[in-house]
């Protein structure tokens, strides 16, 4: 089904975020496999109405959608989520070719048509010039939202469950800066560079501290955690809480 002779396993550099719905365990794993090496963050789901369920939670760059899907098919999918205003750019990967079907994917929706058996190097290409026609970039939204907690850019104020969070200056940069790449991992170093502008390890717990006071503040009684942390590599703030 697909070339594999062709994997670019040279990170693209856009870490950009894929929703992978393709109910075939053997397909859906080496393209996962080949799209997380050229640099993409990939969450993969088997059947279409799960597939639609995490779309519409999102936020993903690309959706990739295989058209003969359990539960819901390909192209009922990409039609709802046309209709619930979810602009995310859509690539069918199918082995339904003809011209006929290739028309009907992309008026129900679609962006993209890829046939089965393809190359890698053509399928990365297509995803990565799919994740450049996404909507307004996540850095230009003066809200942004991960689970009930609510940053407003503009008047630079937090707030979770509708409660007022008291951040300090450097912790509101902290907390924007993961927001930002919600659901991506963000290591030590791009926080040190980013956050607090060091282009060197300082070798102290700074980091850890902060994110610590962070957690302390944005985690209410009763509220799920929203940062986790993944040893050795870094931090990751949900969207939705695990």
């Amino acid at each position: 089904m697909i070339d594999s002779a062709t994997v670019d396993t040279t990170p693209s550099g856009f870490n950009i975020r894929v929703l992978l719905i393709e109910d075939e365990p053997e397909t859906a794993d080496h393209m996962a496999d080949g799209l997380a090496r050229a640099g993409c963050a990939v969450e993969a789901v088997r059947d279409g109405a799960s597939g639609l369920d995490r779309a519409l939670r999102g936020p993903f760059d690309v959706i990739i959608v295989d058209r003969m899907l359990p539960r819901l098919d390909g192209l009922s999918l990409v039609r709802r989520l046309r209709g619930a205003q979810v602009q995310t750019p859509v690539l069918f990967v199918t082995a339904m070719g003809a011209v006929a079907d290739r028309v009907s994917g992309l008026e129900h929706g679609g962006d993209d048509y890829l046939v089965k058996p393809f190359s890698f190097a053509e399928l990365n290409a297509r995803v990565s010039a799919l994740a450049r026609r996404a909507p307004a970039p996540l850095r230009e939204r003066t809200i942004l939202q991960c689970a009930d907690l609510v940053l407003k850019r503009l008047d630079r104020t937090a707030r979770r469950g509708g409660v007022d969070l008291a951040l300090l200056p450097l912790e509101y940069k902290l907390l924007e800066y993961l927001m930002l790449h919600a659901d991506r991992v963000v290591t030590r170093t791009m926080l040190l560079e980013n956050v607090w502008g060091f282009h060197f390890d300082p070798r102290t717990n700074i980091v850890e501290t902060h994110i610590s006071r962070l957690r302390g503040k944005i985690d209410l009684a009763g509220a799920p955690p929203l940062i986790t942390t993944l040893r050795g590599v870094g931090y990751v703030i949900r969207t939705q809480p695990a």
